[in-house]
């Protein structure tokens, strides 16, 4: 009971830190953008092999999707004033977070609003032994549902399920040994999302 406790600290620890240092580099953006009248130019700092930029509509329909190819500074220019008059995002899914830029276009007119602009943090799932460390940072304290499937073959069947609310920093270990030996698949949904994670 000494490890989990343990390794519960350490999470939260880990959590603490990732907050505080998201806090700071908030003050200062991720991203520049630079808007004329015919293109909209997009530069984003520190992106990395992978990470996948999109532009998608307001009904969550993908227009345009990149995986980015090389490291450091992403820099491209959209003509983004071909779009129909609405609500746009363009979103930048990366590692433990995804990064929304939202803007909408009327009469050829594209407009930011770095207000609006927002920040989601996946929930992560560290394994060791049978024991998984969940963790989610929201600043807004935005609720967590979480579902774990046990799987022997291809049908999944509930075994554990929970919703947290009201709280930033979300920490829970769940000792798998104690549901059932063999595969699982994790299934998590916040803000309109849903994230999976496999655990065989």
């Amino acid at each position: 009971m000494k490890k989990v406790i343990n390794h519960l600290k350490k999470g939260i620890l880990m959590v603490t830190m990732l907050a505080t240092s998201l806090s700071f580099a908030n003050e200062s953006s991720f991203f520049t953008i630079k808007n004329d009248a015919e293109k909209t130019s997009l530069t984003l700092e520190n992106v990395k092999k992978g990470n996948l930029l999109s532009i998608k509509d307001d009904n969550g329909i993908i227009l345009y999707k990149e995986l980015i190819q090389k490291p450091g500074v992403y820099s491209k220019g959209f003509d983004l004033t071909t779009l129909p008059n609405g609500k746009y995002i363009f979103e930048l899914d990366q590692d433990v977070e995804i990064n929304i830029i939202p803007f909408s276009v009327n009469s050829n007119i594209v407009s930011f609003n770095k207000e609006l602009e927002k920040t989601i943090f996946k929930p992560l799932v560290r394994v060791k032994d049978d024991m998984a460390y969940i963790t989610r940072l929201t600043l807004d304290e935005t609720p967590l549902e979480i579902e774990v499937f046990y799987t022997d073959s291809n049908e999944y069947e509930l075994v554990y399920s929970e919703k947290i609310e009201n709280t930033q920093n979300i920490a829970r270990v769940l000792k798998l040994s104690d549901l059932k030996i063999g595969s699982y698949k994790m299934v998590f949904h916040t803000e309109d999302r849903e994230f999976t994670k496999i655990i065989n």
